[in-house]
């Protein structure tokens, strides 16, 4: 099946249809947007490229649309705010056809779908690289407010959400951005930080460490390992690969330890919670290995290098 960009955008035009948080969405030179009177407004920007974020195949068209919209989606869950609009700009490949893009896009729309996110428009080119996408999307925060990475204290417990490593394994491509569990979580308890682990533990943890000017002592044995790090069979241990592969998409977050034992007792959330540290004075990580040696624990995980 052919079709031009001017089809693409009528067709996704018809898929969006009308939202009131959208009075002029796909179609106009801007969209006009109506936010909540009084909502601290949050913007998380991210682009997926081929190559780097994902390899077509194993992903299919419809899996990267997912992840391009859910990286950004995970992103206003690390800030404990609800997403509301976003916008979508793709380079497409001219040789992967129009059927291709369509598919993308009907990724992108099954999610936006599931968590309530207006699409408000976007651009779309064709070319004869590889494909590009970069999702905007807009939320906003509570009334209690956004959580930042700069507020983590010392004593406070460090806890994460889910199991990591292994992401390449396919989690990477389906996983469910934490959105609801970060609201749960922050009604139910006074976050004082949080990231959401797209890096890799090793490298996310210093993130906050450095923007709330503290430090942390973990322990290896507390740290949740998934099935897929613990299959993996490339001379690295489990721990190495939870610590370190990053794209898990997970929540850390610090809180006082009075509330963190009572998130414990009785989680808000199905999904687990670890205890695998505490926020310390004075600056970097450090590990408590299993055989109880404390080493320094660097930043070791994903990062774009020039």
């Amino acid at each position: 099946m052919s079709g031009s960009e001017f089809q693409l955008i009528e067709w996704l035009r018809a898929r969006v249809g009308r939202d009131p948080r959208v009075p002029v969405g796909i179609g106009d030179d801007a969209a006009v947007i109506a936010p909540s009177a009084g909502a601290a407004g949050l913007v998380a920007v991210d682009m997926l490229m081929e190559g780097v974020h994902f390899t077509l195949p194993p992903a299919t068209p419809r899996d990267v649309g997912r992840k391009a919209l859910a990286v950004n989606l995970s992103d206003i869950a690390a800030m404990a705010g609800v997403p509301t609009l976003a916008v979508v700009a793709v380079a497409l490949p001219r040789a992967r056809g129009y059927e291709f893009a369509q598919e993308l896009h009907r990724g992108l729309h099954e999610l936006a779908r599931e968590f309530d996110v207006a699409l408000a428009g976007g651009d779309t080119n064709v070319w004869d690289g590889g494909l590009v996408v970069a999702v905007t999307v807009f939320g906003e925060a509570t009334a209690r407010g956004p959580v930042l990475r700069g507020g983590a204290r010392p004593g406070d417990w460090i806890l994460v959400t889910g199991a990591l490593g292994g992401s390449l394994a396919g989690k990477h491509l389906s996983f469910v951005p934490r959105v609801r569990e970060a609201l749960r979580l922050h009604e139910a308890a006074g976050l004082n930080a949080m990231i959401d682990l797209s890096d890799g533990l090793a490298t996310d943890l210093h993130r906050v460490l450095d923007e709330s000017k503290v430090g942390a002592v973990l322990r290896a044995e507390a740290i949740p390992v998934s099935d897929a790090a613990r299959a993996a069979a490339d001379g690295r241990t489990p721990l190495e690969h939870a610590l370190e592969d990053g794209e898990d998409f997970e929540l850390l977050f610090t809180l006082a330890e009075e509330d963190a034992r009572r998130l414990l007792a009785s989680p808000p959330i199905e999904l687990p919670l670890a205890h695998i540290g505490e926020i310390t004075t004075g600056s970097g990580c450090e590990l408590i290995d299993t055989d109880g040696k404390r080493r320094a624990l660097p930043r070791a995980g994903w990062e774009h290098a020039f």
